[in-house]
């Protein structure tokens, strides 16, 4: 078993994936533009400068920073009365605490909003360390917030499994040294995410078991 462990936030920890999905299409009608229908799938794993450049390729004449705040404002409204542990993840958590496994959350969110989501659950006090999307230059799939991410636990990234939904994610966590982990949320995985996948598994009760056989 390894000796850490590394949390997405947005369709890993929480089922906010879904709602970022919906806010990215419905905040065209704010604007008055038309809606693109994938552009939500198109933003997993996403820091802000990265979600920006994929945005200006549809809507290129809208000021990109004003659409990426409106989306986040909306979400934080959302998850005010929505916001929900996806399954098994409490009782994956606590596991690793009661193993001595360190934890960290690693996500392309501001770091302020994931705060924020792990205080309103609960949740924070299972975490060594929190890295967000605006405290690093190179957004997913770049390893740079896993390689953050394990030295502020103080380990290297062959010893952290990486707990991931979107296909940057894993991408991310694989360039990176980690042991990819995914939990499909929006999207399955394609054949060449799967070739880089440790497991693949439909929840963290699945994911549990099949840690807890590792050696």
């Amino acid at each position: 078993m390894k000796r850490g462990a590394i949390f997405d936030m947005d369709g890993t920890l929480f089922d906010t994936e879904r709602l970022y999905v919906k806010a990215w299409i419905e905040t065209a009608d704010l604007f008055g533009v038309e809606r693109h229908t994938t552009i939500g799938l198109e933003m997993g794993g996403t820091n802000q400068a990265q979600a920006l450049k994929v945005f200006a390729e549809h809507y290129p004449k809208l000021d990109a920073k004003k659409y990426f705040d409106a989306v986040v404002e909306t979400v934080a409204h959302w998850t005010e009365t929505d916001l929900k542990l996806l399954p098994g993840a409490r009782e994956i958590l606590d596991y690793f605490k009661l193993q001595k496994i360190l934890m960290a959350v690693a996500s392309g969110s501001p770091r302020r909003g994931i705060e924020r989501n792990l205080q309103r659950a609960g949740i924070r006090e299972y975490f060594t360390a929190v890295v967000g999307g605006d405290e690093i230059l190179n957004g997913k799939p770049a390893p740079d917030i896993f390689l953050k991410a394990a030295g502020n636990m103080g380990l290297a990234t062959k010893d952290c499994y990486v707990f991931e939904d979107s296909f940057n994610g894993i991408i991310s966590a694989y360039r990176a040294g980690c042991v990819p982990i995914m939990i499909p949320n929006q999207r399955e995985p394609t054949d060449d995410i799967k070739k880089i996948c440790a497991g693949i598994y439909k929840n963290f009760f699945e994911a549990l078991d099949a840690v807890k056989l590792t050696p």
